[in-house]
Formats: C-alpha cells, sequence, structure tokens
C-alpha cells in the first residue's frame, strides 16, 4: 500500500498525515487525526453529519479526497470553541440524539458569516443539505434567526 505524506490545514494547525489517494477527508480526520466531531452518516453527501468548512464555506467532508484539501484552510467542530452558534443551540434546545448537531452547526456558521441578513427562505435552503431524524427543524431554525438578530443588533 502507497501511502502519501501530506500537510492538512486544519483548525489553524498544520498537521501532517499519511494517506491513500482514494481516503476521503472524513475518513483521515477521523481515523488518522483523531477529530471525530464530523459525523459518518450516508457516505454520500445526502445527510451533511460530516459537514466542515473549506476555506469558510461548508463542505460535505464524505465527498472530497483528502489530498484535494491540501493548501485548504479546514475547520471542523473541534476548531470552534464556544461560537455564538454553537451556544445559540444550547440555548434553543436545537438538537435530540446530537449526531447530527457538529454538521448543522458548522453549516450554520457558515450561512451567518455568509449571509448575515440571511431571509428565511435562505435560512430554509441551507439547512435543507442537512438531515436530523430525531428533532423537528424548528428548534434548529430559531438558534440561527437568533445569530442572525443579535448580529444585525450590534452592527
Amino acid at each position: 500500500m502507497n501511502l502519501l505524506p501530506i500537510t492538512l490545514d486544519i483548525n489553524g494547525e498544520k498537521r501532517l498525515v499519511s494517506i491513500r489517494a482514494a481516503d476521503t477527508l472524513l475518513y483521515v480526520l477521523r481515523e488518522k487525526l483523531g477529530l471525530t466531531g464530523s459525523k459518518p452518516g450516508c457516505s454520500n453527501g445526502d445527510c451533511g453529519a460530516c459537514t466542515i468548512t473549506i476555506n469558510g464555506s461548508p463542505m460535505k467532508s464524505c465527498l472530497m479526497l483528502a489530498i484535494e484539501a491540501v493548501d485548504l484552510e479546514i475547520m471542523t467542530i473541534e476548531g470552534l470553541k464556544a461560537a455564538p452558534i454553537q451556544i445559540a443551540f444550547v440555548e434553543e434546545f436545537a438538537f435530540q440524539c446530537g449526531y447530527c448537531t457538529p454538521g448543522f452547526i458548522m453549516n450554520s456558521h457558515s450561512l451567518v458569516n455568509h449571509h448575515p441578513n440571511a431571509s428565511d427562505k435562505q435560512l430554509k435552503e441551507w439547512l435543507s443539505s442537512n438531515i436530523c431524524r430525531c428533532t423537528g427543524y424548528e428548534e434548529i431554525e430559531r438558534a440561527v434567526r437568533s445569530v442572525l438578530r443579535k448580529n444585525n443588533e450590534e452592527n
């Protein structure tokens, strides 16, 4: 088996890892680097449980090869450190089992940063790329709206 040494920029830290050319970024994050916040769900990009950000934009890590992420800024849930969206998810009880929560938080964090004045339609479109089997989406939408509202009040 031929392993390729690559360096990934993850949560602001350069990490050297040896991979196979076919390793997904999700596999490398979880199995090689121990960053288990991104969850394997469907392995085909439908559920969003593995969502991270690449250069600030949401990406389903099951759909990206690790080798494609060289020279890009990768942010996982472990790198957020009490971001407003994380706090809002707790305050609004926007989770039940929690399996999908990291993906929703990473997607919502990106939405808040890219569209600080997001409409309800934009919010629903962004959240439609993630699936939760446990809860209704009301609490999740309420959490994101509360961050958007607070950001707009501060500006």
